[in-house]
């Protein structure tokens, strides 16, 4: 679908509005679309909290789509990035129209007089060309998840089969198919979405990064317990072998390119390691002349986790490179690992920035220090790949 000239015009102009009011059109979108449960628990609640990330993600990607709507080729990361993320919640062609009317809606609420017909007609005709964009990504996932070996379409049922005790605040859970049959070997940095049911609570969606090796047999996801987390506090105490939990296709577009062209550099902050250790172990298997540089930053020893199997995988393998940091070591960590944090500065210094792939994964100001680090340093943004727990707002706004 083409956009016609007087839409372009018709919503580049709109950009100033969009700067001041964005994130109100936003919040308002939700608070129509949530009106109704069904909808609402497509989301993941989470994210739409007191911290609002969600909002604010998406106020920056319609700033964004405003900005380029004559040049949609540069968004096509993001594009990507949204679809995969739909294709993890089952996100449907019959959802979007309730997504335009909260949108078109909010627009009218917030901007008011300003949103005149041809204002409202512009975008609504800006958002059916984009959401047909991703409609025809989306079909192209569900077509291909569910044609691959161990694939599938919608929630189906996994048994917890062991929970292992990484550190003092993560725990790892191994999940194998209730049906007995094979699944979908994930790509190194995709993700589970779960659908879960808690006692007291509406439908909750979660994503945890699948952090074991590819294989046709079955999953492992590594969680941390977050001190308010509703969804890992409950995994963490009643996650026990028999638990039965519903997932959809592994899904994501932080993943390890199949021939890694480049050196690699896997960045990660305490529990974000579990997307990159899948590609750690795929680069080990596959790769293992490739320069390799394992970093990672954990508060201190009683609270990392993996080291063992990473100290394995490094024995075994000349061309990498691991290096720890612990931020508050204890007296037994001295020794054991670099004092203090992961600094641009100390990648400057130790990693190949002029040649290497960074793949980074941890808590917001992990990644803000480290993602914008990399940029000022002259890398460019084709060679830094990030997943993020939640909407990476913030990020992407840099």
């Amino acid at each position: 679908m083409s956009l016609s000239p007087t839409t372009i015009v018709t919503v580049k102009a709109t950009v100033p509005a969009l700067e001041q009011q964005g994130l109100a059109i936003t919040r308002r979108m939700y608070e129509r679309m949530f009106r109704d449960p069904a909808i609402r628990d497509l989301f993941n609640q989470s994210h739409h909290g007191e911290t609002g990330s969600q909002p604010r993600a998406l106020a920056a990607a319609v700033l964004a789509y405003a900005k380029h709507i004559d040049d949609l080729g540069v968004l096509g990361a993001a594009v990507e990035r949204i679809a995969q993320k739909h294709a993890g919640l089952l996100i449907r062609p019959e959802h979007y129209p309730h997504v335009a009317k909260a949108l078109l809606g909010a627009i009218g609420d917030v901007l008011g007089e300003a949103a005149t017909p041809d204002i409202l007609a512009a975008w609504g005709e800006a958002y059916w060309a984009l959401a047909d964009i991703l409609i025809g990504r989306e079909a192209q996932i569900y077509r291909a998840t569910e044609a691959a070996p161990g694939g599938w379409q919608g929630w189906r049922r996994f048994v917890v089969t062991e929970r292992v005790r990484e550190s003092t605040v993560i725990a790892s859970f191994h999940l194998r198919p209730e049906d007995g049959g094979p699944v979908l070997r994930h790509r190194p940095g995709q993700y589970l979405t779960f659908r879960l049911r808690l006692p007291g609570h509406t439908v909750l969606k979660r994503n945890y990064s699948i952090s074991s090796a590819p294989d046709a047999a079955g999953y492992r996801i590594t969680v941390k317990r977050e001190p308010q987390g509703t969804v890992s506090g409950w995994l963490h105490d009643e996650a026990v072998p028999g638990l039965v939990l519903e997932a959809a296709a592994p899904a994501g577009a932080f993943v390890l390119p199949d021939q890694p062209a480049r050196p690699v550099v896997l960045l990660s902050g305490g529990v974000g390691l579990t997307p990159l250790l899948p590609m750690l172990e795929a680069i080990a298997a596959w790769h293992p002349g490739l320069e390799t540089h394992w970093v990672h930053a954990a508060r201190d020893g009683a609270a990392q986790a993996f080291d063992a199997r990473v100290r394995e995988i490094a024995a075994g393998m000349p061309a990498l490179r691991r290096t720890v940091f612990h931020e508050a070591p204890r007296p037994e960590d001295l020794g054991r690992a670099a004092p203090g944090r992961i600094t641009p500065d100390w990648l400057r210094a130790n990693t190949p920035l002029d040649r290497a792939d960074y793949f980074l994964c941890g808590p917001k100001p992990f990644l803000r220090a480290l993602v914008g680090g990399l940029a000022a340093a002259g890398v460019p943004a084709t060679r830094i790949h990030y997943e993020f727990f939640g909407p990476a707002d913030e990020l992407l706004a840099a």
